[in-house]
C-alpha cells in the first residue's frame, strides 16, 4: 500500500500549489500582470511564469515533466553525458528522473531514502536513512530526549519499508550497477535535505565514480549542505522564501507507487 505519510505530504503540497497560483479576485492566471521582463508559457493546459528573457528557468514550473526537461538541459550543458546512471528518489523524483534518463539516454533506477520521524510527530525528521547509511541530527535527538530504544525501532521500521519498496518497484530486476559511473541522484525538490543527503551517501557507498545531486528547486542552505558530500549539485531554483516543494509547481499531483513501477519497467526495456 502507498505510504500514508507521503500521501499526506503530497496533499498538503497540492493545497499549497493552489494557494500559490490562485489568481486574486477570481481572475484567470493568464490575466495576472507580468513582472518586468517576465513571460508566460502554456504547456498542455498548464502554465508557467518565467523570469526575464535571459533566464533559462521559470519562476514556477508547469509540472514535473517541464522541470525534468529543463534539468536535463542544464545537466547536459554542465557536461554530463555518457557513463551516467539516473537514480530517482520515489516518488516524484522518479517522474523527473525518467525524463532526464530519456533525454540523456541513461539507465534509470531508484534510490530509496526514508525519513526517521520523531516520537509523536513523524513529520519532524530526526534524520534519514538509506540502505547502509544513517544521517541523524544528534542535536535534535538530544534536545527531544529521544531514547535509543525508540530510535532503534524507528530505524528498523524504515529499513523494512526500504526493502518493501525496493521489491515493489523493481520486482525481480536487479539494481542498476553504479560502480565506477556517475550517479545522478534526482528528486522533484528539496526541503530540509535529509533524505537527499542519505541518497547521495548511499550512491557514494555503492562505489559510484562521482555523485551529482539534481533537483529543480531547493533552498540555498540545503544546496550548501549537499555540496559538502556530492561531487556536484545542480539546482535550477534556490528561492529565498521557501515553504514547500509544491509551491514551485503549477501542477504537482501525487505520484502513485504504480506510476513508479511503470516508469522503471519502461526504462528497463522490453521483457523487463
Amino acid at each position: 500500500m502507498p505510504d500514508r505519510r507521503r500521501e499526506l505530504e503530497d496533499e498538503d503540497a497540492e493545497n499549497e500549489v493552489r494557494e500559490a497560483v490562485e489568481a486574486p479576485d477570481g481572475a484567470e492566471e493568464a490575466d495576472l500582470p507580468l513582472g518586468a521582463g517576465e513571460r508566460e508559457e502554456r504547456h498542455a493546459g498548464s502554465w508557467a511564469r518565467w523570469l526575464p528573457e535571459d533566464a533559462d528557468v521559470p519562476r514556477i514550473f508547469a509540472d514535473r515533466t517541464e522541470a525534468g526537461l529543463l534539468l536535463a538541459r542544464r545537466l547536459r550543458d554542465e557536461g554530463l553525458s555518457g557513463g551516467a546512471v539516473i537514480l530517482g528518489i520515489p516518488r516524484g523524483g522518479v517522474e523527473i528522473g525518467a525524463v532526464i534518463a530519456r533525454e540523456l539516454d541513461a539507465p534509470l533506477d531508484v534510490v530509496i531514502p526514508r525519513k526517521v520521524g520523531a516520537p509523536g510527530n513523524p513529520e519532524l525528521g530526526l534524520g534519514a536513512i538509506a540502505e547502509g547509511v544513517r544521517v541523524l541530527d544528534q542535536r535534535l535527538i538530544r534536545t527531544l530526549g529521544v531514547t535509543e530504544e525508540y530510535l532503534d525501532r524507528e530505524i528498523l521500521a524504515q529499513e523494512e519499508e526500504i526493502r518493501r519498496r525496493e521489491h515493489a518497484y523493481r520486482g525481480d530486476r536487479p539494481p542498476v550497477a553504479v560502480a565506477g559511473l556517475t550517479a545522478v541522484v534526482v528528486d522533484d525538490g528539496v526541503a530540509t535535505g535529509g533524505t537527499a543527503m542519505a541518497a547521495v551517501l548511499w550512491a557514494k557507498r555503492s562505489g559510484a565514480g562521482s555523485v551529482v545531486f539534481a533537483a529543480p528547486v531547493a533552498p540555498a542552505d540545503a544546496v550548501q549542505r549537499l555540496a559538502e558530500e556530492a561531487d556536484g549539485v545542480t539546482v535550477l531554483l534556490t528561492p529565498e522564501h521557501f515553504f514547500a516543494v509544491g509551491q514551485w509547481y503549477a501542477d504537482f499531483p501525487q505520484v502513485a507507487d504504480e506510476r513508479v513501477v511503470e516508469l522503471l519497467r519502461t526504462a528497463a526495456g522490453p521483457g523487463s
